[in-house]
């Protein structure tokens, strides 16, 4: 999942939020906050994959440009 999906789940799981918010329907709340969690737990992840990679690109040599 890239960045712009995790932007895009996190906006879907506020909707959720807000509109279990409005309606008193506590288990959309709910789902929304997990929804939000989630979003943020899968960005993290690839901020986490990205550095990893680097490190071991800067350990091998290998530029950005190398394919």
């Amino acid at each position: 999942m890239t960045d712009a999906e995790s932007t895009v789940d996190k906006l879907k799981g506020k909707a959720k939020e807000v509109g279990g918010q409005a309606t008193g329907n506590d288990r959309l709340e709910s789902e929304g906050q997990t929804d939000q969690l989630k979003a943020k737990a899968e960005e993290l992840g690839n901020k986490a994959k990205g550095k990893v990679q680097g490190i071991k690109d800067s350990l091998t040599g290998k530029k950005d440009d190398d394919a």
